[in-house]
């Protein structure tokens, strides 16, 4: 089991001030507990990790409460994205033995990572997942997808009818030096 002594609750408290905690009216959780809860979602923790990391710390919230958390904060990322072209791929990899498929977008003109997602498979629901997740953070309503022949995904941009283009050079190049 993880302990947690004061000079590590004091070492969360000095690093990340800087979350405006102004919204919290109950106090019922300490506020260095509410800031790595919020810090732990912005670096990419599920809330569900997020709430089993916090019950490790010593504080026992749910992850329900951990999203409102975030909701109050205003802390959602913003995208920057206004390219009309997003490339997007997917990729292989082997970790601790077993196959994992990386699916990634990235912004081709400043090759921004837009969205990256792991999945144990490959297949048509995966990559309607992975789309419909990056469709939701940014709203891409007349974007086009840039794609190599990678067949779920260009059966499944097919069939939800968004635009895309495939190609293996130019723009979509972008996404294969990330991966």
């Amino acid at each position: 089991m993880f302990e947690c002594s004061m000079s590590k609750i004091e070492r969360f408290t000095v690093c990340i001030q800087w979350i405006d905690l102004s919204f919290v009216e109950r106090k019922r959780t300490p506020e260095w507990a509410i800031q790595v809860g919020i810090r732990c979602l912005l670096a990419g923790m599920s809330l569900r990790d997020d709430s089993k990391f916090l019950d490790k710390l010593g504080v026992q919230r749910g992850h329900v409460a951990i999203h409102k958390w975030m909701q109050k904060a205003e802390l959602q990322p913003i995208s920057a994205v206004s390219a009309d072209q997003i490339a997007v791929d997917e990729k292989v990899i082997r970790v601790t033995g077993d196959d994992y498929w990386l699916y990634g977008a990235v912004d081709p003109e400043t090759n921004e990572i837009l969205h990256v997602r792991l999945f144990s498979t490959t297949t048509k629901q995966t990559t309607r997942w992975f789309l419909s997740d990056l469709h939701r953070r940014y709203q891409l309503d007349n974007v086009e997808f840039l794609v190599d022949d990678a067949d779920y995904l260009v059966n499944v941009l097919v069939e939800e009818g968004y635009r895309f283009q495939m190609i293996s050079y130019g723009n979509r190049n972008a996404i294969e030096r990330i991966f």
